[in-house]
């Protein structure tokens, strides 16, 4: 046995049986690893950053790790953004990068760079294998730590001639590096006291991120704040939201600085839950970077790294509030309607909201038309959410491709702009190659709009032409239908709510993947 088959059999012993990959020459050994093993589901990326994507989106649904195998520094280098936003999603990862064997790292040959370089920034692991035997037990600490409590990036450098050479593959346990913390009782405690007297309940936010945001610790939250008068908020972006009909809807602060500083003004104390404190994504000038009011108590109740769960349940057992119906409940709402017109950012989320089956996945990447989203969503059947965590855009395609992996029986749903789709647009071929259940809306507006936006807060003049060039995507135009067809998914425009709402459900309708181009 070699080192390769001693990493793939590691890996599968350690129940990581998907592999996202784009491989070269350095990891042809591991290749061959990965054919004998049909046991481990191998998916072919046709860009770095699809391969990363789908390994986040993969963990945010199927939590548990999937592994990466990437072509040496520049194939890792090119799937960095999306490592940094599932490194924001806590999302745990395995990455196999493999590097020049190590009699001639010495030659600098021209792929050569530091590998273990490129990875730390977005990794909390980084370990260079020197021998054959040391692979499979560097690959089974890696697992370790993807599986950790909140989970983590493991980069695992593998020099070709440890690829190849003979190896054992040795016996190993995998339990997770790190475990989520207990609650912190005595700051609990003093919470439940502060929210039994009305007035400071009234002033007080609890604002929820992480795994605070599924379904079971949401109720929990809804509950205290139907008993205490409390007022509950979700960090921007989430790892993954669990909402819908019968759940409890915690709407995410407003991405627009105002926005944002508006919801929380008159708050005396916000508590962090599973949630760090909310700050502007940029720093505009003559506006604040920091979101909460300025004589605001910040709570640290629940880190990222305490039980979320344990945490609420315990206050909500201190306040009393385990037989209260939960605030911000969706029940009783009627059906979606909508009036047929041109789509906007204010209307179409009434049409995915009517669309969307029971028990889909929306991945959310509409930066700027769906920033009005969150308001229809509690009309729609119960489903899952993930958002783009870290902000670094060609999120979307990538992380759908791994959570219809995840959840093969689910349908997922990508919301997504034109610009950023094209960050990443190889996932339609991936999507098509793999028969992946996935209905791709683009919102097609021909611009990066968020762009014009944030030229206007960071207080720049009217775009000129130079500005205006790199603001517009027409000229030529994207034509979205015929770039899909070229991949292998099927295509239609969209240019009125009622066209897109019949292509909506046709498409979620439809086993495989397809595409909607919305014109708004």
């Amino acid at each position: 046995m070699n080192g390769s088959q001693a990493m793939v059999k590691t890996l599968l012993a350690g129940n990581i049986d998907v592999c996202f990959a784009n491989p070269g020459t350095s990891e042809m050994h591991f290749v061959a690893a990965l054919d004998e093993a049909t046991e481990m589901r191998c998916i072919l990326g046709l860009f770095e950053g699809v391969v990363t994507g789908a390994a986040d989106g993969y963990n945010r649904i199927a939590e548990k790790p999937a592994v990466t195998l990437l072509h040496l520094g520049p194939g890792l280098g090119n799937g960095l953004a999306n490592l940094h936003n599932a490194k924001r999603a806590r999302s745990g990862i395995v990455n196999v990068i493999g590097q020049h064997t190590l009699d001639h790292l010495h030659n600098d040959a021209p792929l050569n760079s530091d590998v273990e370089a490129v990875a730390r920034p977005m990794s909390h692991w980084v370990k260079t294998s020197v021998t054959a035997n040391e692979a499979a037990a560097d690959t089974a600490r890696a697992i370790s730590i993807a599986k950790s409590q909140p989970g983590q990036i493991a980069s695992l450098v593998l020099p070709a001639n440890c690829a190849w050479e003979a190896a054992d593959p040795g016996h190993y346990t995998f339990e997770p590096a790190f475990t989520y913390a207990a609650p912190l009782v005595q700051t609990i405690e003093a919470l439940a006291k502060r929210l039994s007297d009305p007035v400071q309940a009234k002033q007080t936010v609890l604002f929820l991120g992480g795994e605070a945001m599924y379904e079971k610790s949401t109720w929990l939250a809804g509950q205290i704040a139907a008993k205490t008068g409390c007022r509950l908020f979700a960090e921007q972006r989430s790892r993954r939201s669990e909402r819908g009909r019968g759940r409890v809807n915690v709407r995410p602060i407003p991405f627009p600085v105002d926005g944002a500083v508006e919801a929380l003004a008159g708050t005396k104390e916000l508590v962090l839950i599973g949630a760090v404190e909310p700050v502007a994504f940029f720093g505009y000038p003559d506006k604040p970077r920091r979101l909460a009011p300025a004589d605001c108590t910040i709570t640290q109740m629940a880190s990222p790294a305490h039980d979320a769960y344990a945490s609420l349940e315990a206050l909500c057992d201190l306040v009393g509030a385990a037989s209260e119906t939960p605030a911000q409940l969706a029940t009783d709402l009627p059906a979606p309607t909508f009036t047929d017109g041109k789509p906007d950012a204010s209307n179409i989320g009434m049409v995915i909201a009517g669309a969307i089956p029971e028990n889909a996945i929306l991945v959310d990447e509409a930066i700027t038309s769906g920033r009005s989203l969150a308001a229809a969503m509690p009309y729609a059947p119960a489903h899952d959410c993930i958002d783009i965590t870290g902000g670094a855009i060609g999120f979307s395609l990538p992380a759908a491709v791994g959570a219809a992996v995840a959840a093969s029986d689910r349908r997922v749903v990508v919301m997504v702009g034109d610009g950023s789709a094209m960050y990443t647009v190889q996932s339609l071929w991936t999507m098509a190659r793999e028969q992946l259940n996935v209905t791709v809306v683009i919102f097609d507006n021909s611009s990066y709009r968020i762009l014009r936006g944030e030229l206007n807060n960071m207080g720049g003049p009217e775009p000129g032409e130079n500005a205006a060039r790199m603001l517009d995507l027409s000229g030529p135009g994207l034509d979205w239908v015929s770039m899909a067809k070229s991949q292998g998914v099927p295509g239609v425009v969209a240019n009125t709510l009622s066209e897109f709402d019949q292509a909506l459900k046709r498409a979620n309708n439809t086993p495989g993947p397809s595409l909607i181009a919305l014109r708004i």
